[in-house]
């Protein structure tokens, strides 16, 4: 159960206490040493999804400590992100919109696999990831570094985040709630 990627997995959850820490400085430099480790915490899930393949190691531990992973991560950033004292800071509501689609989808999954429906991961989603670590990564940089505005940046991924992250939300859960309806009309 513990291979290589349930141990990479598990390294991105305890990177979250780092970010929360890091993130109660306001500075560059703290800002960077953040988005250093963000940026290698997004290595290893992709490292541990690689290896879980290539190696067969995919266990359903796996399955369900990669997206916790991510999430983790995610939202500590981005709670934090909110909370801080420098200025700029993205609204706390963006964050507790992310936060919410991320919770009822979690819960969703959570009832699909109970009633045995196996969910993959779709196009929206993963684009919403990716969204959401250019935009935490530019967030965590903060600041401008000559022609470069990284808060800039990083708000304007977050606002294509959220809209992806509600959209997404919204997709899935018609799509559960169709898969749940055909197959209690077909028994």
């Amino acid at each position: 159960m513990l291979n290589a990627p349930n141990l990479l997995s598990l390294s991105r959850v305890a990177l979250a206490p780092l970010f929360i820490w890091l993130l109660s400085y306001p500075g560059r430099v703290a800002g960077a040493i953040a988005a250093i480790a963000f940026g290698l915490a997004c290595y290893s899930d992709w490292l541990d999804g690689h290896l879980a393949r290539t190696r067969g190691q995919t266990t359903n531990l796996g399955k369900l400590l990669d997206p916790l992973a991510d999430k983790v991560l995610i939202l500590s950033a981005l709670i934090m992100l909110s909370a801080m004292p420098r200025e700029p800071r993205i609204p706390a509501w963006i964050v507790a919109l992310i936060a919410v689609r991320e919770v009822a989808v979690t819960g969703l999954r959570a009832i699909a696999r109970e009633e045995g429906l196996l969910l993959g991961a779709e196009t929206l989603g993963k684009a919403k990831t990716a969204f959401e670590v250019v935009s935490v990564f530019s967030l965590l940089v903060h600041y401008r570094y000559g022609p470069l505005d990284f808060f800039s940046a990083g708000e304007l991924f977050l606002w294509v985040a959220l809209a992806l992250a509600l959209w997404s939300g919204f997709t899935h859960h018609l799509r559960v709630g169709r898969a749940l309806a055909a197959r209690d009309v077909t028994v």
